[in-house]
């Protein structure tokens, strides 16, 4: 059980740790400009792809599924946070 929240505390470690490296690079590197609807968008998008990996981690099936599932969860992480920072695909909601 121990073991479990350890693993959990870690998952959700890293979404908190990137989200102070983001505020304090917001308030001293200069070109650093993120509104607070920056902000909240990669919270959600941090925070939710943590959730998701502990579901991923806590579930039954073989170690090489959750390998699998934990590389397609942050794939799509990947893709979303890029379109959104600079519009690979050109969809509406691409960064000016």
């Amino acid at each position: 059980m121990t073991l479990e929240k350890q693993k959990t505390t870690i998952i959700f470690a890293v979404p908190i740790l990137l989200m102070v490296t983001a505020f304090f690079a917001n308030l001293f590197v200069e070109g650093w400009n993120w509104s607070p609807f920056d902000f909240t968008m990669a919270a959600v998008l941090l925070f939710g792809t943590a959730f998701f990996i502990n579901l991923v981690i806590r579930s039954k099936k073989p170690l090489l599924t959750k390998l699998i599932i934990c590389f397609i969860i942050l794939l799509l992480l990947a893709l979303v946070w890029i379109e959104l920072a600079v519009g690979i695909f050109g969809t509406p909601f691409a960064g000016s």
